[in-house]
């Protein structure tokens, strides 16, 4: 059971392959498509699974932010008459999650998981009243190529730990994958490209910051600041 009170969805496939991989004590936390019967047919999800001692489901995460025209159509019935369709494979699009969450995790503090590019987003990693004490970031960072893309999402998720003051466990297909404290510090990484794994230990959250209290409303106050500073300079 997550901490937000939903209820797990049970995935279908390779039942027997999670609990060797969890066995009697271990957790897995991987990423795979969710599909959920509805009243109009089916939904697609693009989720994370959280698994416990012998591969016991302990919670499902399904991915909001989703990517325009990539995961889904925007406007599709009005796009779809005049040809466009999504840059992806698939006719239909995913369907957004009800927003992050924190799942408890058996011997660990509770985690927010993040997919791909929803760690890009400031102020938004973490559901009100449900600060976690890490969070883990899943992406295939291969559709960036090997240039800049992979460096730069990176860096965007050290800034949010800066931000949160919280750890974040970055795993990372094709790389960089990298355990980074909450100022931001790489403990332990992997390259670009590079197989391998990466053992660390998970480092402790801090107290949370301004702006995690706070949110944007710091830079509003700084930006009032900055034009009454400004308006203060030109009546002189």
């Amino acid at each position: 059971m997550s901490s937000s009170g939903r209820k797990p969805r049970r995935p279908s496939r390779w039942s027997g392959c999670r609990g060797r991989l969890t066995g009697r004590d271990g957790i897995l936390l991987t990423g795979s498509e969710r599909v959920s019967a509805t009243a109009d047919g089916r939904a697609f999800y693009n989720s994370l699974y959280i698994y416990g001692a012998g591969g016991t489901l302990l919670g499902t995460y399904d991915k909001f932010h989703l990517v325009p025209f990539g995961e889904y159509l925007p406007f599709a019935a009005l796009l779809n008459r005049i040809g466009v369709t999504k840059l992806t494979a698939g006719e239909t699009g995913f369907t957004p999650g009800d927003g992050p969450h924190a799942y408890d995790l058996p011997g660990f503090p509770p985690v927010t998981p993040l997919i791909c590019y929803e760690v890009i987003f400031p102020g938004a990693v973490t559901a009100p009243g449900e600060r976690p004490g890490w969070l883990v970031n899943v992406t295939d960072d291969s559709w960036f190529g090997p240039w800049a893309g992979p460096r730069q999402h990176l860096l965007i998720a050290r800034v949010r730990a800066i931000e949160e003051a919280l750890p974040i466990v970055r795993v990372a297909n094709t790389g960089i994958s990298a355990v980074i404290d909450p100022i931001g510090r790489l403990r332990k990484s992997l390259p670009l490209g590079a197989p391998g794994v990466v053992d660390a230990g998970l480092p402790a959250a801090l107290a949370p910051t301004l702006y995690a209290r706070l949110g944007d409303l710091v830079f509003l106050a700084l930006m009032l600041l900055a034009a009454g500073a400004a308006w203060l300079l030109a009546r002189r």
